[in-house]
């Protein structure tokens, strides 16, 4: 008996589904990025308004004084999903597990100059609470932005400062006994140099349009913390005093701080592109609050750098408004 086998090929019925479909242009394949985040927002049949806001549906554009014609415009250029951001962090996370593995085993936090070690506490270590505070900010804008393909990154960001906040303890960890965890926390609640940090952050937690959230978090406080400490203060500064067992230790930051801004940066390019009035607004806030991050972070450069700390602020915020104004902000 012979057995003839075929190959037999099976047209699928249509390529994705209907709500995708609807957004690329008709019944094409679509990548599994797409097919999580376009589409999936939820629009009508609401069982309540919210009795905290009762003027807006549970899910509300009008949120946010910014317009769009589609908010599934605001797309992710790394088009991350869920699975594809775990497999991604997972990687990066065995890289700094092997950071934290070489530095230990060979005892290259013990041969750090006391000077270098302890700058690098009293300037990092704090920061664990400024972390918190960016994942505080990413889910109140998870609970009140419209869109998935806004949602959907900004939940997986707030965890990416809950992880940073947990290696900024670890390093502390590391680098001296318990007890700088709690003598940072009172820095924070009481130091005199931390209170304009700590104030801005606090004043943003009551913000209510969510992407004013987005752009004060993520843009603005982001955009100059992170050059100004991993950049110029760890990666330069502490690095060239003998501290380069803390650059190892922090080495996600900056790496971090350059994926995730291209999220942030293709987020905004669309918005201020969609009308004159974004544009507008997105200008004014990013001018307010650049204005204020630059006091707030002030009393850390010249803890951070001395004499130096007008240089670098100003290289600095150079840095940022050149950012700033290839996505057509104006600041």
């Amino acid at each position: 008996m012979s057995v003839e086998i075929k190959a037999v090929e099976i047209k699928p019925l249509r390529n994705t589904f209907t709500n995708v479909a609807e957004l690329i242009g008709g019944d094409k394949p679509a990548s599994r990025y797409q097919e999580a985040t376009l589409g999936v927002q939820a629009t009508t049949n609401m069982h309540y308004r919210p009795t905290w806001e009762p003027e807006f549906e549970l899910f509300d554009p009008r949120r946010s004084a910014i317009q769009m014609r589609e908010w599934y415009d605001l797309k992710d250029p790394r088009q991350l999903y869920y699975a594809s951001w775990t497999i991604q962090r997972a990687k990066e996370q065995e890289t700094q597990e092997a950071n934290f593995d070489f530095v230990e085993s060979r005892c290259l936090h013990l041969s750090l100059p006391d000077d270098v070690k302890k700058l690098a506490l009293e300037v990092l270590l704090p920061l664990r609470h400024a972390a918190w505070g960016a994942n505080m900010n990413n889910n109140e804008f998870c609970s009140r932005a419209f869109s998935e393909v806004l949602i959907s990154p900004a939940i997986m960001h707030a965890m990416d400062n809950l992880g940073i906040a947990q290696y900024l303890t670890r390093l502390g960890l590391v680098l001296d006994e318990p007890e700088v965890l709690d003598v940072a926390k009172t820095q924070w609640m009481t130091g005199e140099a931390w209170q304009p940090m700590r104030h801005m952050i606090e004043d943003s937690f009551v913000i209510r349009d969510f992407m004013e959230i987005f752009l004060v978090q993520n843009f603005v406080f982001d955009g100059l913390l992170y050059p100004l400490i991993y950049d110029r203060f760890v990666d330069d500064t502490l690095t060239s005093r003998g501290g380069s067992a803390v650059a190892m230790l922090t080495a996600f930051m900056p790496m971090w701080f350059s994926q995730s801004s291209k999220w942030v940066d293709g987020v905004l390019k669309v918005a201020v592109a969609e009308s004159e009035q974004n544009k507008a607004l997105i200008s004014q806030w990013t001018t307010t609050w650049r204005d204020r991050a630059v006091i707030a972070l002030t009393p850390i450069a010249a803890m951070a750098f001395g004499n130096n700390k007008e240089t670098m602020l100003n290289e600095v915020a150079e840095q940022f408004n050149a950012r700033a104004k290839k996505l057509g902000i104006v600041a």
